[in-house]
């Protein structure tokens, strides 16, 4: 056996190990019923799909231009990926697009807690928690309402405590 027929072999082996996971990726997407859930399917198997796919490909082509195009991707995918699924995580933390029975744990309400954020129902009445679950920005000032009596404002928004 040879160094080409051993990389082709390889590169073939994750091309396919790479695109499961993709698909798996895609299936976890349709099949996943909460925010939460889909986005971790979204970010956790596709990522090490794409890595796998990105390897693969590089064991195939074996050319020194494609490799640094290769490397290009998979850095702008492990910068990108975790960026994006926390960013839509908060998102759906503060909109109230998550099964909050689902959580195991909820650190993040204890932390916007302690930053004096407390939580608004969807009307944009306090709700009875003080302590407050859902975290955000300033509903007042981004809905144009400075008197913060958010006639008019966003709904599912947080504000921070008086």
């Amino acid at each position: 056996m040879n160094w080409g027929l051993i990389a082709d072999v390889t590169g073939a082996l994750l091309l396919l190990l790479g695109a499961l996971l993709c698909f798996a990726a895609a299936v976890g997407l349709l099949r996943f019923p909460d925010v939460l859930s889909r986005m971790h399917a979204a970010t956790k198997p596709q990522t090490l799909g794409l890595l796998l796919l990105v390897v693969g490909v590089a064991l195939e082509v074996r050319q020194p231009r494609v490799l640094g195009l290769l490397f290009l991707v998979a850095v702008l995918q492990l910068f990108t990926a975790p960026v994006s699924a926390h960013m839509v995580s908060r998102t759906a933390y503060r909109t109230q697009q998550l099964d909050e029975d689902s959580l195991i744990a909820d650190e993040l309400a204890d932390d916007l807690a302690r930053a004096g954020f407390r939580r608004v129902d969807r009307a944009g009445d306090p709700a009875g928690d003080p302590a407050g679950d859902l975290a955000g920005d300033l509903a007042g000032e981004l809905a144009g309402d400075p008197a913060g009596d958010h006639a008019g404002a966003d709904v599912g928004r947080s504000k921070p405590r008086d």
